[in-house]
């Protein structure tokens, strides 16, 4: 199938051109003139599908429930918003209950229903977080790493875990950054963690950082914390939430200055995400959103009630370049997953998942494997 006249980004940048898809991928970029026939998208953009690597839910489901119908309703929800893959993530919770949401998330990247975002791996945030960090996480179930526990999960789910959530300061994290490095990424979160703790972590295999300025120290000139140690290696990956509640928009654009090229967008919804205001349930704590900010009873703000998609048009309209922004969506989400050659990007044999839109990145459909939505 033919698709032409349109501002496609590929290579970084927005060509004018096509693209052909056969079998559910993508088998030529036209830079340029493209054949007769076909689609004409009447010069609307075309980028790559979004790939959240940290969202917890959407549309009244949460992944940690480990109800594969509402995990099924979430993926749809998704895939509409012009998320075509996600890796959600997991809160912190006995291990019997995130056995039993792995579990679910195993099982809809085995099925992969029609019409639904792509299952592409775990966030395992949280046991292993600081008390005095922890957010909206669950005190409760808060642990020290623990690397056979970990292993047993990973494991479980076969090997479905691509990122690990640990505190550096807590004891035993250097030890277990270095073994679980191993098996996927290992990612500094939910820590008090000072500049030299956060480097010994990092120097043992860490290369993440979890949703950027959120649950950790700030920047101090003579205390630069986790921010300053990660922003100095050229391999540690941030995510960062571009809900415009979260990260004030001159954060933002510092984020993406201190991280030039590996600032990954995340959009950390909740259940409560696309739903009015109201009560909603969190790792087995009571949230309330109103106005599109969601706490716990005691104030504290909890994950996001926005999309991806919107955090990505967010970042554009807080002065980032729009090529920067739709990468930080895109590929380098995929780079944190290890999948960048199958998604993230509208390159020759990569899976055909793209989104048309208008110039203002308004959409106007959602393609995954080809077909449109």
């Amino acid at each position: 199938m033919l698709f032409r006249n349109a501002l496609v980004f590929t290579d970084g940048e927005f060509v004018r051109g096509g693209f052909e898809v056969e079998n559910g991928r993508f088998i030529k970029i036209y830079k340029g003139d493209t054949p007769d026939g076909g689609t004409d998208l009447g010069g609307k953009r075309v980028i790559p599908g979004l790939i959240d690597i940290h969202t917890h839910g959407n549309s009244g489901a949460d992944f940690s429930d480990g109800d594969y119908e509402a995990l099924v309703k979430a993926a749809k929800w998704s895939a509409d918003n012009g998320v075509t893959s996600f890796a959600p993530a997991s809160m912190t919770l006995p291990y019997d209950v995130l056995e039993k949401a792995f579990a679910s998330g195993r099982r809809l990247k085995e099925e992969a229903p029609r019409g639904c975002a792509r299952f592409v791996g775990i966030n395992m945030e949280g046991p292993f977080f600081s008390e005095k960090k922890k957010g909206a996480q669950n005190g409760a179930y808060l642990s020290l790493p623990d690397i056979e526990a970990f292993k047993k999960l990973y494991d479980g789910c076969g090997g479905l875990i691509k990122i690990v959530d640990v505190a550096p300061e807590l004891h035993g994290a250097v030890e277990f950054a270095r073994e679980a490095s191993k098996l996927c990424r290992v990612s500094a979160a939910h820590t008090d963690a000072d500049y030299e703790q956060s480097c010994a972590m990092f120097d043992a295999g860490a290369t993440h950082m979890t949703h950027l300025f959120n649950a950790m120290p700030g920047i101090h000139h003579r205390k630069p914390g986790p921010i300053g140690a990660a922003s100095e290696r050229d391999d540690v990956t941030a995510e960062l939430i571009c809900d415009g509640l979260h990260v004030h928009p001159s954060a933002v654009r510092m984020a993406f200055k201190l991280f030039p090229g590996r600032i990954c967008l995340v959009s950390d919804s909740l259940r409560c995400c696309g739903m009015p205001n109201g009560q909603y349930e969190l790792g087995g704590q009571a949230i309330w959103l109103q106005d599109r900010i969601a706490r716990l009873a005691d104030g504290t703000i909890a994950g996001s009630a926005s999309s991806l998609y919107d955090c990505m048009v967010n970042a554009v309209k807080f002065g980032i370049p729009a090529e920067e922004a739709v990468i930080a969506a895109t590929l380098t989400p995929a780079k944190v997953l290890g999948c960048e050659n199958e998604i993230g990007s509208v390159s020759e044999g990569k899976r055909a998942d793209f989104v048309v839109c208008w110039e203002s990145f308004e959409r106007m459909a959602v393609y995954i494997d080809g077909e449109k939505l």
